[in-house]
């Protein structure tokens, strides 16, 4: 708490006897003798029993009786005393709002006493008492301390401001407190700046999409100015904003690089991370043939290396970092292996990351020293850290071709050791080995089964079988072998079972004559002794398959297997991205990103690396890439439920049998509204008619009758005049067609960008997609599927994705939608909950669809009919909006409407105001009718709405807006 941190600083106020004694009485009414001694006339005891009030609050005791009179003491010169009443304040103002009051104009005072320190005092004590009360009282005296002529007080007001913010946000931007924070960046103090930037970047934080620190190459030359002369602390502020600047170009880029590199050299290991952060930013715009380039690379290795000598727990969070920054650039550290070797008094928790490091540097160059430490390494006596050193033994192999053999007749010689969990990890690597070089080792064999009896371990017995059944053919006793595993069956685990199963059938396959009756025991223990559904149906499967076709059962389980990739446990590249911009912080020791682990109403901002200046590198669609750059990508609508309701929503889809006898699509016969996304639903889209629509629900959306009775009633008198006066509307133009926008990030679904918006053509509602593989495994098998939504909006057929979608590409789709899928109101009303399947998961997403693609063609009124309808609604569903800033004149207005199926039924003029007016049919029968008002030489429309389903009429002004503004 803060005032504890206060409580030490007093320190040095204190006498030169020992403060202990305040922390002992022997008093028997305590509270009644230190009210006495609080209310003396000498200064010298009223100090001593404000010393023994903040001993008993700091261990505990309630004192909150004294508050009158503490609060009486607050009015001497005394600093040390007004430091003490100032701290029981803070700690007892919020449980004694009323009696807090009596300390504002004390407060106020202080504000103004020539002294800096007690003005600094005031307004910091001030911003910590977090009471709604007082806060009004803090406006003034805040204002004047942030205009103060001591720096010290200007760099305590700005930290104020940011406490008030989280009080009352509304109260600080009404008095133009963020203003006056934006000056303070150009103050001459570097502390003032610092602070500056902490606090506007603190209330940033809480509201991502503000722009508050509008950065711009002046106030960046200013924030580097005060980056060289303020404290650590604030130039750890100063380098985490400067992070958050994208330079314009690489020149910009190589200035600011060159200022922050003297931070590297700094004593404090965060100013180090920070400076690194903001470099590795930057350096994605510097091109790699530039000198300055190569300087960089070099210049960030010493600091780095230099963090390393530091104690453990900081040595963990450098290696966490070091880690990712070796991910993105390895040749930074490519020179300096040796730093990370490990040291025989390592925790743990830094011998591990060394090691992941190691395997991470390891080439051609370095790879003897590598495998030299690695088998020292084996050789410990810390079980987990031997494990992992033969691991990495393995992933040595399988990275640095040159050196596989190399590292074979290492773990071969880890092998004849005879340490139990020795020869379990070098045989899981080896059999990782023989899949990345096939028919190369297989001559260590023999010495794998030689130790076959002392495996006890499932993965290194899985391993074994599975190298028993891979090279069946060169081992002679490979039946008797399988047959020993096979006695104990049910003891072992599922993942010793489905490879014994495997094994067993790729040897029948080369040795059919031999092993009939071991096949037939084994499926015959997988299919009907089991209750593991996935061994019952691999059972199953390969049952049928050697019973129907064993020549495409050989196919299928002895196909030849594509080789490992050398690095299976690199972090995806989109959250790379984000982790170097995150360098420094709790997310790159956890490696994710910060909004996995941060909870509360702050919005979370993904950070990207910008991208290299001049590469070309970008393969999106003018449209992607506008919305993946934009603010649209990064502002999800607010309206996006937690994936587990979005979850539960899907999984709760209506499964039920058709009801209604409605034509199908007219695109495609199959319809996907009803279909079960994470059961067989989906797999049917490879064949088979589902057949049918989902049944219609009877909430808001079901269609209404065409024209109420009341619409044939006589018309006279009123509006009728008005349709006496002819259309004035020309040709329509084209439908509008909101912008693309980033539905689903890269991040959230394990590489696949998923970007797209919604078209009207030719009557037809298309959902345009496009689909990006960030990733670095191919995707296939698409499907879609949507939730239950106010309209019915449903997929009329199967998403066509007819090519796989390999890594790094993109792919235009275009979705046919239907209308007659199940409905249930949704809020906000054209909120549309999706969910994508593909070969490595199902991934959900939310995106608002615009009400106009619902516009129908065959949505123009007869005029009387129009003037029938408006008076037979009932005034209470009129809605009234402004549309501000358009300046189409009326009949351009018109005619950009009816492209979007708006139709003006008539258009008359009063007193130089344009009416039109104007009918919307949705596709489920609802009418919409609209007044519209159009002033000349005036930007701003008045449009009047009257609907018999009022809910729709906020969504139809939002059209109407998007389309005369686009």
């Amino acid at each position: 708490m803060e005032w504890a941190n206060q409580l030490c600083e007093n320190r040095q106020f204190g006498s030169k006897m020992t403060d202990s004694k305040y922390f002992t009485t022997t008093k028997k009414g305590e509270i009644f003798e230190l009210k006495a001694e609080l209310n003396s006339d000498k200064k010298e005891k009223k100090k001593e029993a404000v010393k023994k009030v903040i001993a008993s609050m700091t261990v505990g005791k309630d004192v909150s009786a004294l508050f009158p009179d503490v609060v009486n003491c607050m009015q001497t010169d005394n600093l040390e005393l007004k430091k003490l009443v100032y701290l029981y304040l803070m700690n007892y103002a919020k449980s004694q709002p009323d009696m807090a009051i009596m300390a504002v104009n004390t407060f106020v005072k202080d504000c103004e006493d020539p002294n800096p320190l007690i003005r600094a005092l005031a307004v910091r004590t001030m911003g910590c008492i977090r009471v709604d009360k007082i806060t009004e009282y803090l406006c003034e005296p805040l204002r004047k301390c942030l205009k103060d002529e001591d720096p010290y007080v200007r760099k305590t007001a700005a930290v104020c401001v940011a406490k008030l913010h989280d009080i009352n946000a509304q109260l600080v931007e009404d008095q133009g407190f963020l203003d006056t924070l934006k000056d303070l960046i150009s103050d001459s103090n570097p502390m003032v700046v610092a602070n500056a930037v902490a606090a506007l970047s603190e209330i940033a934080e809480s509201h991502p999409n503000s722009n508050l620190l509008d950065l711009n190459p002046q106030s960046i030359n200013k924030l580097l100015t005060a980056l060289n002369e303020c404290t650590e602390w604030g130039q750890i502020f100063i380098l985490d904003c400067l992070a958050n600047y994208t330079p314009r170009d690489d020149r910009e880029s190589q200035s600011i690089c060159e200022r922050v590199t003297p931070r590297l050299s700094h004593a404090n290991s965060a100013v180090v991370l920070s400076a690194v952060k903001v470099l590795m930013k930057f350096m994605e715009m510097l091109p790699k043939d530039l000198d300055y380039y190569g300087t960089l690379l070099k210049k960030l290795a010493p600091p780095l290396v230099t963090l390393l000598s530091a104690e453990p727990e900081l040595q963990y969070v450098a290696l966490r970092n070091i880690n990712l920054i070796v991910q993105k650039r390895p040749e930074i550290l490519k020179h300096e292996m040796k730093v990370f070797f490990v040291k025989y008094n390592d925790p743990i928790y830094v011998k591990l990351e060394k090691l992941d490091i190691m395997i991470r540097l390891a080439s051609q160059a370095n790879i003897a020293q590598v495998l030299a430490e690695l088998k020292e390494y084996a050789t410990e006596v810390d079980v987990d850290f031997v494990r992992k050193a033969v691991r990495a033994i393995g992933r040595c192999a399988i990275k640095v071709e040159q050196s596989a053999e190399r590292c074979v007749s290492t773990l071969l010689d880890l092998i004849q050791t005879k340490v139990n969990y020795v020869v379990q990890e070098a045989i899981v690597v080896i059999k990782d080995i023989f899949r990345k070089y096939p028919n190369k080792y297989e001559s260590v064999i023999a010495t794998l089964c030689e130790n076959l009896d002392s495996l006890d371990e499932p993965e290194a017995r899985a391993a074994m079988i599975w190298i028993v059944g891979e090279y069946a053919e060169r081992i002679d006793n490979a039946d008797e072998l399988l047959e020993s595993f096979l006695e104990g069956f049910h003891d072992e685990s599922t993942q010793v079972q489905l490879q014994l199963l495997t094994a067993i059938v790729k040897l029948f396959l080369k040795k059919p004559t031999e092993t009939q009756e071991l096949v037939q025991q084994v499926l015959s223990l997988a299919t009907q002794d089991s209750d593991n559904p996935d061994l019952r149906d691999r059972g199953y499967i390969y049952w049928r398959l050697l019973s129907t076709d064993p020549v495409a059962a050989k196919e299928v389980v002895l196909a030849e297997k594509p080789l490992i990739s050398e690095e299976t446990d690199l972090i995806e590249p989109t959250l790379l991205e984000e982790l170097i911009c995150h360098i420094g912080t709790l997310a790159s020791v956890y490696h994710k990103p910060p909004s996995a682990f941060v909870e509360g109403s702050r919005g979370v901002m993904h950070k990207r690396l910008p991208a290299r200046t001049g590469s070309g590198e970008g393969t999106e669609s003018p449209d992607v890439g506008n919305a993946a750059g934009g603010s649209a990508a990064e502002a999800a609508p607010s309206i996006i439920p937690s994936q587990g309701d979005l979850l539960g929503d899907l999984l709760n889809l209506d499964l039920a049998p058709p009801t209604t006898t409605g034509p199908p699509p007219p695109t495609s016969g199959m319809q996907m509204g009803g279909m079960d996304l994470l059961g067989g639903g989906l797999d049917s889209l490879l064949g088979g008619d589902i057949g049918g629509s989902p049944a219609m629900g009877s909430g808001f959306g079901a269609a209404p009758a065409v024209m109420p009775a009341s619409l044939n009633a006589p018309v006279g008198g009123g509006l009728g005049d008005l349709f006496d006066l002819g259309g004035g509307v020309g040709m329509p133009m084209g439908a509008y067609i909101p912008p693309k926008t980033v539905w689903l990030p890269a991040m959230k679904a394990k590489g696949l960008e998923i970007s797209g918006t919604f078209a009207r053509r030719a009557g037809v509602i298309q959902m345009e997609l496009v689909l990006t593989n960030k990733a670095m495994s191919v995707m296939t098998d698409f499907a879609i599927q949507f939730n239950r939504n106010s309209f019915g909006l449903a997929p009329a057929g199967p998403l066509q994705v007819l090519t796989p979608l390999g890594p790094n590409q993109t792919i235009e789709v275009s979705l046919p939608l239907s209308t007659v899928g199940p409905v249930m109101k949704m809020d906000p009303l054209n909120n549309l909950q999706v969910a994508v399947k593909n070969n490595i998961d199902v991934f959900y997403f939310s995106c608002q669809y615009p009400i106009s693609m619902l516009f129908v063609e065959d949505g123009k009124m007869e005029r009387q009919v129009f003037l029938a309808t408006w008076k037979d609604i009932p005034n209470d569903n009129e809605s009234q909006f402004q549309i501000q800033d358009c300046h189409l004149n009326s009949d351009a207005a018109s005619n950009k409407l009816q492209g979007s199926n708006i139709f003006t039924i008539a258009k008359r003029t009063v007193e130089g105001q344009d009416m039109l007016y104007m009918s919307i049919k949705l596709s489920n029968g609802i009418w919409v009718l609209a007044e519209l008002k159009v002033q000349a030489g005036n930007p701003n429309y008045t449009i009047s709405l009257k609907c018999r389903a009022p809910e729709v009429s906020q969504c139809v002004f939002q059209c109407y807006e998007a389309v005369l503004k686009n």
